[in-house]
Parts: C-alpha cells; sequence; structure tokens
C-alpha cells in the first residue's frame, strides 16, 4: 500500500461528538457574521466564508484541527463542506478568523489560537466578546506582521463607539449602540447596548444578515410596487385631465356654436315677427333683446340683402 494509500484512509471527524453548547448572545452573532461575509461575497466564486467547521491543516493528522467560529479563505471555491481540509484545498487556509470570546474560550481564543493561527499565516485575527465581560475593548483586531500579530489601530466614526478596519475584507467592523442589541450592560446604572456590525467603507451600508436582506429585497419590492402603482395613477390621472379638457374644448365649441344658431335664429325671426305686425318692443321682448339690439339686427339684415 503506498504513501497516498494509507493517507486516504485516515479519517477526519466532522465533529468531536460533544453538544454546541454556545449561548444566545455568541450564537446571534457567529451566525451574524457568517451570514453577512457570505452574502457580501456572494458573487465572488473564489472566496468560502464559514463558521463553527472543522479546519484540518495537516494531511495525515487528524488532531492538527481548529474550528474557528467564523473564518474567510480567498481562493477557496464557493461549495458546501463537511470539514475544510487545506491538502485538497490547494493548501489555502483561512485568511480572516474572527473568535466570538465567551467565559469558556478567554483563554483559548487570547493565548492558543492567536500563536496558532500565526503559524498557520491567517492575515487577520478578530475577538468579539458580545456580554463585555471578558475583553476590554469588546472589540479587538490584529494583523500578521512577520509572523507576529500586532494590534490594528482603532479608528473613530460619528456613529461607532469603537471601528477596526479589516484589510483582508475591506470591510470595517464596528460596534455600535442599537436598541435591538443583544446585548444589555450597565454603566453607571445605566443600560447600553452594544452590537458588533459589519460596514462597508465604499458605500457606507451596513452588512445585512440573511433576514435582514430578505426584508430589505421584500421593502425595495414594496415601493418598486407602489412607485410603479403612483406611476399608473399619475398616467389615468393625466388621462383623464386630458380627457376632461378635450371635453371642455368640445363643450365650449358646442356653446360657441349653439350661441351662433341663437343669433342666426334671432336674425331671421325678427322680420318674421315685424312682417306679422309686431312692433319692435314686442319683437325684443319675445326674443329677450333690447330694442336697440333688435334694430340693429334687422338693419345687419337688411344691409345684407339689398332689394
Amino acid at each position: 500500500m503506498t504513501t497516498d494509500q494509507q493517507l486516504d484512509l485516515i479519517e477526519y471527524p466532522e465533529s468531536d461528538g460533544k453538544p454546541m453548547t454556545e449561548s444566545d448572545p455568541t450564537r446571534d452573532y457567529l451566525v451574524y457574521c457568517v451570514e453577512a461575509l457570505d452574502l457580501h461575497f456572494q458573487s465572488r466564486e473564489n472566496v468560502y466564508v464559514s463558521g463553527n467547521l472543522f479546519v484540518y491543516y495537516r494531511q495525515g493528522d487528524p488532531k492538527a484541527v481548529v474550528s474557528p467560529d467564523v473564518f474567510v479563505v480567498f481562493g477557496a471555491s464557493k461549495r458546501k463542506r463537511r470539514s475544510y481540509q487545506a491538502w485538497k484545498e490547494n493548501n489555502k487556509l483561512p485568511d480572516f478568523v474572527m473568535e466570538i470570546t465567551s467565559k469558556t474560550t478567554r483563554i483559548e481564543d487570547e493565548r492558543d489560537k492567536p500563536s496558532l493561527y500565526a503559524q498557520l499565516g491567517v492575515q487577520e485575527y478578530f475577538q468579539y466578546d458580545p456580554t463585555g465581560d471578558y475583553l476590554q475593548p469588546q472589540l479587538k483586531g490584529f494583523r500578521l506582521v512577520e509572523g507576529q500579530y500586532q494590534p490594528i489601530p482603532v479608528e473613530t466614526r460619528p456613529d461607532a463607539l469603537l471601528c477596526i478596519s479589516s484589510q483582508v475584507l475591506g470591510l470595517e467592523l464596528w460596534l455600535i449602540e442599537s436598541e435591538f442589541s443583544l446585548l444589555f450592560n450597565f454603566d453607571n446604572g445605566h443600560a447600553i447596548r452594544r452590537e458588533l456590525r459589519f460596514f462597508d467603507p465604499n458605500t457606507g451600508e451596513k452588512l445585512p444578515n440573511y433576514k435582514e436582506a430578505r426584508q430589505a429585497k421584500a421593502f425595495a419590492e414594496l415601493a418598486k410596487e407602489q412607485a410603479e402603482l403612483a406611476k399608473e395613477e399619475a398616467e389615468q390621472a393625466r388621462d383623464q385631465a386630458e380627457q376632461a379638457r378635450d371635453q371642455a374644448e368640445q363643450a365650449r365649441d358646442q356653446a360657441e356654436q349653439a350661441k351662433a344658431e341663437a343669433e342666426q335664429a334671432r336674425r331671421l325671426a325678427i322680420p318674421r315677427l315685424l312682417a306679422l305686425g309686431l312692433t319692435v318692443e314686442q319683437v325684443a321682448d319675445a326674443l329677450q333683446l333690447s330694442v336697440q339690439q333688435v334694430e340693429i339686427l334687422n338693419q345687419n339684415r337688411g344691409d345684407a340683402n339689398p332689394t
């Protein structure tokens, strides 16, 4: 049996057999980070985003494994995996790792994992403590420089309590206050709500998770439908206005024609009524005209029809 055949027979477990016992904040932020990054890089087929997945970094050694809470690999195909085995991925290992720190993982996240990730060449390592009990500040970022992690400088933003830029992701990680935050801490007796969110510095937009993206899509579709309905109503109103204008013009033309016909009828009636022996005053009263108008119309008719 060849060495390659022997290596192929080695089993690499997909889990450690222990039940997942994450707290609500840990689970929620783990899910948010994976979903937000997966959506952000969904159009790039060579970016793999995952979390809480076994990453085997040495072929032939099932113990050479680590399970980052959140990680991103640039240069790995976008497909579902039951575990990540580096030798099957052109020896590509995560470029970005985020650990959601808790009471049970604090020591490992601050001492053991950074050392391992540095050896594996993970370019950026971030830690986030949802409850604020174990990390100060709650969000930390480190960048690999000559084999050692160096703290990434904290930046300021108008709406952020804390901001750290990730060169690897091309994104900013913000710690912000939110009324919908999962965190409730107390500082001087006042409740403080802090949450981690990714922001795109090119657009200034917050990266949504799957639920938020679906809601945004639904709102956008609703807004589009409402805009189309408003456009249709505006077009209908314009058509109705044009129709009303046409009807008004038609009514005006009909009124002018009726007026002309009435004047003509009066003009023709005057000599007939006078011929019947009615006086000018009686003709004026019958036709609802003034005596002067009757005389003028009768004179005009006489001028138009000379004997």
